[in-house]
Parts: structure tokens; C-alpha cells; sequence
């Protein structure tokens, strides 16, 4: 990243300069020097005087818009050329005049000059780049200038990288005492580039002072273990966030498998129904409404939960009512509806994959630790989920609706006989769960591809937490996704995708074998009829 606003700033501040502000024309003139050694000296002696004059000289080096006069340097500003010492214009251009030539070592040397004059930039952006460039590029020379710059920095996350980039220098020192203190500050950081760092000093050949391989060892057995509590935690939060996708996308499947025994095999393209609908929400603010896109998905919440719920009601009207009691059918016929609504996705939104943009307040993370960020996307999803699980708590526990669900649930022929209308219940608690699906495809958007063919991955998996969980219990629900989700997210460091997946399924074969009734059994009797 070029740091334009420093670049600009230091050009202007040079072009405005009167010849009073010259630079020193000892440092200038070891620029042009043969001498690797000697340029370099000279770079870094122009970059702890931190002046405008010696950025806009070094950025200059660094762009190639310098020329070799004998000892004298030439920086070219457009049309015009000056010298680099005195400032004075210069026309026409001295005979023989060429670009100095820098190895790839002075290159690295001015580069990280560069990087540590852009740390005092005003725009947080451009400190944030240089300082993690200036980790890699550092040299002990320019110690005394970012330890100015951590005086001055206020940004913690530039302070991180600052504090790293000072460590890192002082290892590159001859001083042992100065490489010991290093050792013991990079062993305060947590990231695998540091460990790779000390992992280094471990040999006699890299570092021969042995007090400071004894620290080093220290240090990388103190970040191992930072490493692994911020994988722990990074792989129980995307296996919770997992799991609350598969709360949601088995929420309705807890409720109409319960009621109805349908096997819904087109309750994945219900995901996908809501998924569509928040990329439709978000297409039509982009159109009219552009100065609010952040809120599409606010607006879309109540779209994609009516999108779903029709399209389940019109699934339950027409093919799924004639089908109770035949549960070979009803897996055919879902299965078939499930195609007619991929086929429908692709005639209507096209056979590739959509963009559904995060908005802003759902973009970066928070930092619990230097090597764990929890995206803000996922944290709202997760929160979300408990939202929609109390919601649908509250309806199933303190309605007329739930009353009904439940006495359908416990024993649907009972009910029918005291006067619930088990058709209309049917009807409505298809339609309820399909447009619980329907709003986990819209938080499914926001972290994932949509497409037509999205809900084919979850079909199986929301089955898997409906079984494991008990069928019609919520709270089954809730412990089977949670477990199931984490479970995944552990194999899969361990395994890799495919291989966790067979041996989740393998898991709850098990399981379902020596408790068929899944976490929680269902209370009461079904009574056929």
C-alpha cells in the first residue's frame, strides 16, 4: 500500500521549502556512494531526522525519481529537477546523469526506513500498514524512531504491531543484552510468524549466546501456549456459530417432523428461499434506497420469514397433506419439490452463485486474544439464533398456536377428538418452521456462498441435530446443534472436512442406536390413527 497523504505532504513541504532548509550534503552524497553500506548509513541517518526534506528524498529513491550526477543527487518533481542538497532547481540535466544503483539490500533497508517514517502518518490506515511491514524490515538503527513513534501512538492495535516491530529490531542488534530483552518481548505476543521467529534462535548457528536460546526457549513454550487457548476458543466459537446455523435450519424441522413425521427433504431450499430474499432486500435498496444499504438486512428479516412461510403453506397445501402416514412418499415428494425450487432459484436468479454484501456494523471483530478475532457477523448470528429460539419458545409455551402444536405433537388423534383443528395446526406449524428456515438462510447469507444448491449442504446435518436432539424438543435441539457444531470444528483441525463429517455421522449412528429417543424423550404417547 503506497502512503499517499505522507507522500504528497512531504513533496509539497519539499517544492515550498526555501534553500535555508537544505539537507546535509555529507548524507546526500554518501546516497551516490559505490558502498552498499555507505547508502545505507545514509538512509537511515535520513530517517531518524524525520524531516519532510529527507521522507520526500527517501520516497523519491524508493520511486526511482532520482539521478546520479558524479556526487552530486537529482530529484525529479514532475518537469522539474532539483538538487537533493542544496533544493536549488537545476536545467538542463548534467551529461551522464543515471538512476544510482540499489541492490536488493539497500532496497530492504530503505523500505523499512520508509515504513518506519510512516508510522507518524495522521491517517491510522497508513500507521497500520507500516507498522506491520516495518516488523519484517526493521534494523536496529532504527530503534530510536519507533521507540518516538510508540511514545506518540495512541491506536492500540498500532501499539501491538509498534511494540513487535521494536522487538524485532533489537534482535537484529550485535548487543546480547539488547537480543535478550527482544527475546523476552516478543515472548508477551501470541502470533505463528514470532514463534517461527524464536523457533530460529534455538540454533547455535542463529544465535550464539546461550542466555538468549534459554530465553527464547522460555518465550516460544509461553506463546505455544497462547496459541493453543486462541485456538481453543477460535474453533468453539465457529463451531457455536455453526451450530446456531443448524439451530435455525432445525428449528422447523423440530417442529413439523415432530408433529407430522414428514421427512421434509426440501427443507434445505427453504434455507435458500430466505438467502434469496435477503439478496432481493438488498438489490432493492441498492436501487432506491442507496444512502441506507447498511439496514437491507434489518428490512429483510421479516421478507425472508414470509418468503419461507409461503413457500412451506403452499408445500403443505398441495403435496404434503395428501402424504401423512406414508413416509416413503413424503421423502420422494419433498425430494421433488426440492428440485422444482433449485430449478426455480436458477431460471430466477441465475445458476452462479450471488453476492450478499456484509454491512459495515458486521464487518471486523473483536480481538480476545492476538491470534483469536471473533467477527462481528458471526457474534450477531449467534445472537440472533437465541433470539429466534426464545421467540419460538415464547409462541410454542404461551400461545393458543403452541397449545395446539403440542397436544398435536403428544397425541394427534386425542386432539382431534376435543376439537383441534390438526389441519389447520399442520398447515401453520409447516409454515412456522419453514419461515424459522427461511431466516436462518438470511443469517446464512452473511457468512456464506448463495446459490442455488446451498440447502443440500445443511439438509442432512439439521436432520442429524433433529435426531440427536429428540424429535419436537427445543432444548434437544439447542444442545445437539451447540455439540454438534464444536464437535465438527475440533475433527475438522484434526481430520480435515470430509473425514469429521463421516465421523460425525458415524457418532450419532451410535448413539441413536443405544438411545433411539435422541438427548430428551418426548412426553406423552402417539397414538396412530
Amino acid at each position: 500500500m503506497r502512503p499517499v497523504s505522507i507522500t504528497i505532504a512531504v513533496l509539497m513541504a519539499l517544492a515550498l521549502a526555501p534553500p535555508a532548509s537544505a539537507l546535509d550534503a555529507s548524507l546526500v552524497k554518501r546516497l551516490v556512494a559505490d558502498d552498499s553500506d555507505e547508502k545505507i548509513a545514509a538512509i537511515h541517518a535520513l530517517s531518524l531526522a524525520a524531516t519532510p526534506e529527507a521522507a520526500a528524498l527517501l520516497q523519491a529513491l524508493s520511486e526511482e525519481r532520482v539521478l546520479a550526477a558524479g556526487d552530486r543527487l537529482l530529484v525529479t518533481q514532475g518537469d522539474t529537477l532539483r538538487d537533493a542538497a542544496t533544493g536549488q532547481v537545476v536545467s538542463p540535466a548534467p551529461e551522464g546523469a543515471e538512476a544510482p544503483t540499489l541492490n536488493n539490500r539497500v532496497r530492504r533497508e530503505l523500505e523499512g526506513s520508509l515504513a518506519a517514517l510512516r508510522v507518524f502518518d495522521p491517517d491510522r490506515r497508513v500507521r497500520l500498514a507500516a507498522a506491520k511491514l516495518l516488523g519484517e524490515a526493521a534494523s536496529p538503527e532504527l530503534a530510536p524512531l519507533i521507540e518516538r513513534a510508540l511514545a506518540k501512538e495512541a491506536d492500540p492495535a498500532v501499539k501491538e504491531l509498534l511494540t513487535l516491530a521494536d522487538a524485532q529490531a533489537r534482535l537484529r542488534s550485535d548487543d546480547p543484552k539488547a537480543r535478550l530483552a527482544a527475546v523476552q518481548a516478543l515472548g508477551e505476543a501470541a502470533t505463528p510468524n514470532v514463534k517461527t521467529i524464536l523457533t530460529g534462535l534455538l540454533d547455535p548457528a542463529a544465535e550464539v549466546d546461550a542466555g538468549v536460546r534459554a530465553a527464547a526457549q522460555v518465550s516460544l513454550v509461553a506463546i505455544e501456549r497462547r496459541l493453543l487457548l486462541a485456538d481453543v476458543v477460535s474453533r468453539v466459537f465457529s463451531g457455536l456459530s455453526l451450530g446456531s446455523i443448524l439451530l435455525l435450519a432445525a428449528l422447523g424441522l423440530a417442529i413439523t417432523y415432530g408433529i407430522m413425521g414428514v421427512i421434509n427433504m426440501a427443507h434445505g431450499e427453504l434455507l435458500m428461499v430466505g438467502a434469496y430474499s435477503g439478496y432481493a432486500v438488498q438489490v432493492w435498496f441498492r436501487n432506491h434506497f442507496p444512502a441506507a444499504q447498511d439496514w437491507y438486512v434489518v428490512a429483510a428479516l421479516p421478507v425472508a420469514f414470509a418468503a419461507a412461510f409461503t413457500a412451506g403453506v403452499i408445500m403443505e397445501r398441495l403435496v404434503i397433506r395428501f402424504l401423512y402416514k406414508r413416509p416413503l412418499e413424503s421423502l420422494l415428494a419433498t425430494w421433488g419439490l426440492s428440485l422444482v425450487l433449485i430449478q426455480a432459484a436458477r431460471v430466477v436468479f441465475g445458476a452462479q452463485n450471488v453476492q450478499v454484501a456484509n454491512p459495515s456494523w458486521l464487518s471486523g471483530g473483536i480481538a480476545v486474544l492476538p491470534n483469536a478475532v471473533l467477527p462481528w457477523n458471526r457474534i450477531i448470528i449467534i445472537a440472533f439464533s437465541m433470539g429466534v429460539l426464545l421467540i419460538t419458545w415464547l409462541l410454542l409455551s404461551r400461545t393458543r398456536l403452541g397449545m395446539f402444536v403440542r397436544a398435536v405433537t403428544q397425541n394427534r388423534g386425542m386432539a382431534g377428538a376435543v376439537g383441534v383443528p390438526t389441519g389447520r395446526v399442520d398447515t401453520l406449524a409447516f409454515g412456522l418452521g419453514a419461515g424459522i428456515a427461511g431466516l436462518g438462510g438470511l443469517a446464512l447469507s452473511q457468512i456464506s456462498n448463495v446459490g442455488p444448491d446451498m440447502g443440500q449442504l445443511y439438509i442432512v446435518d439439521s436432520f442429524m441435530v433433529v435426531v440427536l436432539g429428540g424429535v419436537g424438543q427445543l432444548a434437544g435441539a439447542v444442545l445437539a446443534a451447540a455439540g454438534l457444531g464444536v464437535f465438527a470444528k475440533f475433527l475438522e483441525g484434526m481430520t480435515g472436512a470430509v473425514i469429521a463429517k463421516i465421523l460425525v455421522l458415524a457418532f450419532i449412528i451410535v448413539f441413536i442406536q443405544k438411545r433411539p429417543q435422541g438427548l430428551f424423550a418426548l412426553k406423552g404417547r402417539f397414538v396412530e390413527s
